[in-house]
């Protein structure tokens, strides 16, 4: 079974924007700059992302729980496939 990987930030940032509501946010595939590491699945799409939210859920809590937070949110994404996602909370 192919993965569709068109479009896989922007439905990551739907997800996001559904379950957090930021007030910043960028979802940005970096997978290319992953080629042939741990993870990459040899398209140079859809492995490796990267996250910059601000959010009101973050006001008063630490790091880690904004970080939780956010992979909550994109449970289902990693359970299919992507590999890493670098968290920058604002």
């Amino acid at each position: 079974m192919t993965q569709d990987l068109s479009g896989l930030a922007e439905r990551m940032a739907q997800r996001l924007q559904e379950k957090l509501q930021p007030s910043l946010l960028e979802v940005i595939d970096e997978s290319a700059a992953h080629a042939g590491h741990a993870g990459s699945n040899g398209t140079a799409w859809g492995t490796h992302f990267r996250v910059r939210i601000a959010s009101p859920f973050f006001t008063d809590t630490s790091r880690v729980a904004r970080h939780r937070l956010v992979y909550d949110a994109l449970q289902d994404f990693i359970a299919q496939g992507v590999h890493a996602i670098a968290i920058e909370t604002l």
